[in-house]
């Protein structure tokens, strides 16, 4: 096991220090500078249902032609309607897009010049037990920012989970520093903490970065047990820091959230508005200019990728490179993006491939670019898989990138072959895709293994 934990003064006596040693930074170009870019404000904005994992019949609460603020309520999910997915903007509802089957793709939004917001009353804590508290935010919608574990699933707020974790850093690649994207929302996440508090029957947990010092931002808030993780990528990842805190074993359940959700859930605790503004990071090699930029969840992110680009053969994704979406150059920022990336497009066969000595390929086993463990800068990362699928090889490699106490070789072949006994006891209720993006990413097999745990956990949820 690579953990080892002892008291934290600053906190509680059971606040922990976690040192993480498996795992593999992915040190790419095209990092955001810690300046907010003026490009053009995005005009066209959508909620698309496919950001809700576990979003099983979504109904679209509105019209083409319909005008609605910001916090409108636009979807609800038929098996879980008290949750309100709302309108991230003010404006004209202009699309409503299906695909086959008339399955809902996006509603699409164009928004006003200037955003106005339905208000709610401001929430008083103290007079509120759990379950009108769990109603109130549910009807905001703030609420699809608790997500479940297991299953990485929008939250039930009929459920009481045994605790609640919040990643206040983030080791993907090219990701952006809350410090800067949160900076004076101070009483926005003390506030957040505190309604938090009130859902689970155990702690909040907010877990920090243990190899620098603690964000002002997140130093002094209360009511949370703060815990220092430190390590290379996937130390940032919320599923890893529950395994080391408090681990999900079957029937259980825990929930988390993101320092922007909490963010957004604190503002509405305070000011009765849903409030979808973020400062997201506009990243990548294939960008002229990397940096930050405010905006709105659901953005049109050509506004800030046409025009700067220094080559036209480019992916545009949602998220990080390991576990982001893939989007059209006239595509939407997902609901729990934070950040985009803008690298090559790697559609193209190389002659020798890894056999040709290089140092400018980044490798974990060395294999492709045999001397990119000479090169202690930053790499220029395309899509270029460098090999095709093939069948399972026994390597040991999962295992130096996943600091869990999870057999991921055997978990996978339990998934492939459904077998639910073998899926429970390996592990996979304490794993969701992000946990294993960087196997993939590792693979020598070249297998789709955020793609075959979304099978399993799908398998287990609907037994």
């Amino acid at each position: 096991m690579e953990r080892f934990s002892k008291a934290h003064s600053s906190k509680t006596d059971m606040s922990k220090i976690v040192k993480l040693k498996k795992g593999f930074d992915i040190n790419m170009a095209g990092k955001a500078k810690q300046e907010l870019a003026d490009f053009a404000p995005a005009q066209t904005f959508a909620i698309k249902p496919t950001d809700f994992i576990g979003l099983q019949r979504p109904k679209v609460l509105v019209n083409e032609g319909d005008t609605v603020k910001a916090g409108t309520p636009i979807l609800i999910d038929k098996a879980l309607d008290q949750v309100i997915y709302a309108a991230p903007v003010s404006g004209k509802v202009v699309e409503i897009k299906r695909g086959d089957r008339r399955k809902l793709l996006e509603v699409k939004i164009l928004a006003d010049a200037t955003i106005t917001h339905e208000q709610f009353a401001a929430v008083d804590l103290a007079s509120l037990d759990r379950d009108a508290l769990a109603a109130t935010l549910a009807a905001s919608g703030t609420w699809p920012n608790i997500i479940q574990r297991p299953y990485g699933i929008v939250a039930n707020p009929a459920d009481t989970p045994k605790s609640i974790f919040i990643s206040a850093f983030d080791t993907n690649p090219l990701a952006p520093d809350y410090a800067f994207t949160l900076k004076g929302q101070e009483k926005y996440l003390q506030a957040g903490i505190e309604a938090l508090a009130k859902l689970t029957s155990g702690k909040v947990h907010l877990n920090v970065d243990g190899s620098k010092a603690v964000p002002a931002i997140f130093s002094d808030l209360k009511g949370a047990q703060m815990n220092k993780f430190s390590g290379p990528h996937p130390a940032g990842n919320v599923g890893v820091q529950i395994h080391h805190l408090d681990p999900i074993n079957k029937g259980d359940i825990a929930w988390t959230v993101s320092p922007v959700g909490l963010a957004q859930i604190g503002k509405f605790i305070l000011e009765g508005v849903f409030d979808a503004s973020r400062i997201i990071a506009v990243t990548g090699s294939e960008l002229t200019t990397a940096a930050y930029v405010k905006t709105y969840s659901g953005a049109c992110v050509s506004t800030f990728v046409k025009g700067n680009l220094n080559s036209g053969h480019v992916r545009v994704i949602s998220g990080n490179v390991l576990t982001g979406e893939k989007i059209a150059l006239e595509g939407f920022l997902g609901f729990y993006s934070s950040q985009i990336t803008v690298i090559p497009e790697g559609d193209y066969e190389e002659f020798l491939g890894w056999i040709k000595p290089t140092a400018s390929k980044l490798s974990f086993s060395r294999a492709l670019g045999i001397f990119s463990f000479l090169n202690k800068g930053e790499f220029k990362v395309d899509t270029n898989a460098h090999g095709e699928e093939r069948p399972f090889v026994v390597s040991g490699v999962f295992e130096k990138v996943l600091p869990m106490d999870i057999l991921p070789t055997y978990l996978f072949k339990a998934i492939v072959t459904e077998d639910f006994d073998e899926m429970e006891e390996l592990g996979l209720y304490e794993i969701i895709e992000e946990d294993v993006a960087l196997c993939e990413f590792v693979d020598p097999s070249k297998n789709d293994l955020q793609e075959l745990v979304r099978s399993g956990i799908e398998l287990l949820m609907y037994s």
